[in-house]
């Protein structure tokens, strides 16, 4: 077999274990099998928190990976696979975890990341790389496995299921037809998070003047409660703090049913892209030229060019494509009033493209 494949596959594997964001990017490219290729049997291997998000996608079987489980994960996903040989492999993932999950998979064809955006040996594990593209966007990125092996896919499309359930749930939390800002704080990398009492201004004002509610949504964890009661601490206004209280699935339903979803460079923001709710998020740690949610990246908050000069001396375009700048203080460089513009923007109609 060759690429492009003159036929469908009769059996393709998807391997991208996370994180949140990424594998939001991987659904268009199932979007576009399953839309082509309708006869194509898909299985997706991921790991056990993005499966509960990915979970009720239809049309697909998902092999969960506990990433916590170690060597046992891996040996036991190889005997789960071993009767099995995939037409194709898609592996959207180059970290060293993924790179040995592939390798659990048998497939006549491998395909990887181009040896640019390659980690840890990654083509070392491949059969075939997808073109190397400079300055492509993440979203892009992975439909440019979708495109390597055959399909016609220009844009994405996502469909994310939301069950009649978890919509009920986002309706009682934003109730009635008073416009809703989602905020969602934290990223898993601390480095990317604003300060707690400039999203409170933001908030204040989002309730204040532009008549809005707020909401705070996050994870269970010790560090987002404690970072969103800072936030609720500091706002004049009132506040929803729903941290830690909801689902993945009743994340996505709470996006959707946002006007404005409020993030830095994490999974949520591109979940409401998803959704085609529009996102203010904020970029400075990472490039939203890369990472920024994908149809809503006139609406971005960008300072990574600055980043760029302050911290490395350089110009942006200098630093390999996928760079993250970590440096203490980097997300200070945006500026209130700056997300308080977008936001604005944000509210008129047609904002979400």
């Amino acid at each position: 077999m060759s690429l492009p494949l003159a036929q469908p596959p009769k059996k393709l594997c998807i391997v991208r274990l996370s994180a949140l964001g990424d594998v939001t990017h991987a659904v268009p490219v199932v979007r576009a099998i399953q839309a082509q290729w309708p006869e194509t049997e898909i299985t997706w291997v991921c790991a056990t928190l993005e499966h509960k998000l990915l979970r009720l996608i239809e049309g697909v079987r998902f092999e969960v990976l506990d990433k916590k489980s170690g060597l046992k994960g891996y040996l036991g996903l190889r005997k789960k696979l071993a009767g099995e040989r995939f037409d194709v492999m898609l592996q959207m993932q180059t970290s060293s975890r993924a790179n040995l999950t592939g390798a659990c998979v048998r497939a006549d064809i491998k395909v990887g990341w181009d040896e640019a955006r390659a980690r840890e040996f990654h083509q070392w594990f491949m059969t075939d790389a997808i073109p190397a593209t400079p300055f492509e966007h993440q979203v892009q990125g992975h439909l440019a496995f979708a495109r390597t092996i055959g399909l016609d896919a220009d844009e994405p499309v996502w469909n994310f299921p939301v069950a009649q359930a978890e919509a009920q749930f986002a309706n009682e939390v934003m109730p009635g037809q008073q416009p809703a800002l989602l905020i969602s704080p934290c990223s898993s990398h601390p480095a990317r998070n604003w300060r707690a009492e400039r999203y409170a201004a933001v908030a204040d004002h989002a309730v204040n003047a532009l008549g809005m509610q707020v909401v705070l949504s996050g994870g269970p964890s010790e560090a987002e409660i404690s970072f969103g009661a800072q936030i609720e601490a500091a706002m004049k206004a009132p506040v929803n703090n729903m941290i830690g209280k909801d689902t993945l699935p009743q994340l996505v339903a709470m996006v959707q049913r946002a006007d404005v979803v409020l993030s830095p460079d994490s999974g949520p923001a591109h979940l409401a892209n998803a959704m085609a709710t529009p996102v203010v998020a904020l970029h400075a740690s990472t490039w939203s030229r890369r990472s920024g949610p994908y149809h809503s990246l006139h609406l971005c908050v960008d300072r990574f060019a600055e980043a760029a000069r302050k911290y490395r001396e350089c110009e942006p375009e200098e630093l390999r494509w996928g760079t993250r700048i970590e440096d203490p203080g980097v997300m200070d460089l945006i500026e209130v009033d700056a997300v308080i513009e977008k936001l604005e923007a944000a509210l008129q109609p047609g904002a979400a493209r």
